[in-house]
């Protein structure tokens, strides 16, 4: 290894910054006098390393789009569980849309039937029914504490479709005029004659104890005639279309395996009956109703 002496090294040491000061002066002069050519060498230089400036930039280019990817991956997760959560929501209120659309088009129909403004009644819901085709009978959740008495008439916007038989403090029990203990008498309104609507488990309960000489056509309309003093005069049952030998069989208005909501009508008749009391006895309002607004 050559060594310097040190007069020497300090001589180097001297002379090194004026000759560095010195070249580049020069290189500023070159490139102010000849601009061309430095671009142009700048340019060659600049096409040779394009290849592996390229090659270079690939995997940052690649990776900054798998990056990409991978956002919008979980930004379309996170947005279908969204629109998941939401279906699920939407399809809750569905349901509860249709479940109330269906209870405002059957207590409208309750409507269509409404008691006189001096009869007291309120509205309830089925609860249950017998299912058995020995017993034709629904239970209802209105009992004695909302003024529910043995002997009231249950009926829809259609017609009649039966009586209280059975009354709890919190239910009740409802006859249904298909039932096989269900007797009601009615009247045929083209003759005028009277007869009995018998229950006896059937959908199209029979007329019974007819009038002797009474004529009976399909299409005759069947209301109650009031006798017995239970069912007041002119409400609608149904209408008679069908014979079985000399038996007429009567359709009910309302579909009674449809109903899930009822009035119960107190004529003021229900003291008729041993243990009853009326509305009024029971302390409750005249117009009261279950789950829903009573209406005249």
């Amino acid at each position: 290894m050559l060594r310097l002496s040190p007069a020497r090294r300090a001589t180097l040491q001297r002379i090194t910054f004026p000759l560095l000061v010195l070249a580049s002066a020069m290189m500023i002069a070159l490139g102010k006098s000849d601009q061309i050519g430095i671009e142009a060498l700048r340019n060659r230089v600049m096409d040779a390393a394009a290849p592996t400036l390229e090659m270079v930039s690939r995997p940052a280019v690649l990776l900054d789009l798998a990056i990409s990817r991978a956002r919008d991956l979980i930004a379309v997760y996170q947005e279908n569980a969204e629109l998941a959560a939401e279906n699920e929501r939407l399809l809750v209120w569905q349901q509860a849309a249709l479940r109330l659309a269906s209870e405002n088009a059957e207590l409208r129909n309750l409507l269509k039937l409404a008691p006189e403004p001096a009869i007291s009644y309120l509205t309830a819901r089925i609860i249950a029914s017998s299912g058995s085709v020995y017993v034709r009978n629904v239970i209802i959740n209105a009992g004695r504490e909302n003024g529910v008495v043995r002997g009231q008439a249950a009926i829809t916007g259609d017609g009649l479709i039966g009586r209280v038989t059975e009354v709890g403090d919190r239910a009740a029990r409802i006859l249904l005029i298909t039932d096989l203990n269900s007797r009601v008498p009615v009247i045929i309104e083209g003759s005028r004659r009277r007869a009995v609507l018998s229950g006896d488990n059937s959908d199209r309960p029979s007329l019974r104890n007819t009038e002797a000489g009474t004529a009976i056509r399909i299409g005759d309309r069947i209301s109650t005639s009031g006798e017995g003093g239970i069912f007041p005069a002119g409400l609608p049952v149904g209408i008679v279309t069908a014979f079985e030998g000399e038996l007429a069989r009567v359709e009910p208005h309302a579909a009674l395996s449809l109903v899930d909501y009822l009035r119960l009508v107190d004529y003021g008749r229900s003291d008729l009956l041993p243990g009853s009391l009326s509305l009024a006895q029971c302390g409750k309002r005249p117009d009261q109703s279950l789950g829903q607004p009573a209406r005249r």
